[in-house]
């Protein structure tokens, strides 16, 4: 039988396996950043709702921005038609790989 340290280790160890799973990458991260602005977003809504931190979200936006796929109007940033267009491409590759 485990004794309840090990049993503890094991969990910890389990829970970090798949923490590194649900990891995301660079790819699924500008996927929820234009999808948040699809209708239009303040860089702290989109911070939150990507569940992004204030450094990141700043280099994500300006790196979309130069790319076309989004675009800055005032205080807002909003989903760009490359961007939709963007987003309609990933979909169909997810979906053509399941």
């Amino acid at each position: 039988m485990m004794q309840a340290g090990e049993y503890i280790k094991e969990r910890m160890r389990e829970s970090l396996k798949d923490s590194f799973k649900k990891r995301r990458g660079k790819l699924e991260i500008i996927v929820d950043i234009l999808s948040v602005a699809m209708e239009g977003a303040k860089k702290t809504e989109i911070e939150y709702k990507a569940n992004l931190n204030f450094r990141s979200v700043g280099k994500y936006l300006s790196y979309l921005e130069e790319k076309g796929l989004i675009d800055n109007i005032g205080s807002e940033y909003k989903t760009a038609e490359k961007g939709k267009q963007f987003l309609r491409d990933y979909q169909q590759i997810k979906w053509q790989l399941k």
